[in-house]
């Protein structure tokens, strides 16, 4: 099953140690406390539309980049696990 908290959680990890940052210096620029920062990049907790805010602007990233990002990997996510039809069930409509 797929988890927006959990991808959300991830693209905010991503960002920050793409931009060499550590949590602590994150959760202080954003006001978010280590502990819930902690717990969002994990995937347990999930953020209010306003923590998302403090936190993209922490991470120089748009509220609209990271839900983008988060789109984009749900989407792939959803493709990769999407049932496949077999040619025989097709040919089987086809004969009906």
């Amino acid at each position: 099953m797929i988890l927006v908290r959990q991808e959300i959680g991830e693209v905010l990890r991503e960002r920050r140690l793409d931009l060499g940052l550590s949590l602590r210096e994150v959760a202080g620029a954003s006001a978010v406390s280590f502990g819930y920062l902690s717990e969002l990049e994990r995937g347990t907790k999930e953020a209010s539309s306003e923590i998302l805010g403090a936190l993209t602007a922490a991470l120089d990233l748009t509220l609209s980049g990271l839900l983008e990002t988060v789109a984009e990997r749900v989407g792939r996510a959803e493709r990769m696990s999407a049932p496949v039809p077999l040619p025989l069930a097709e040919s089987r409509v086809h004969a009906a």
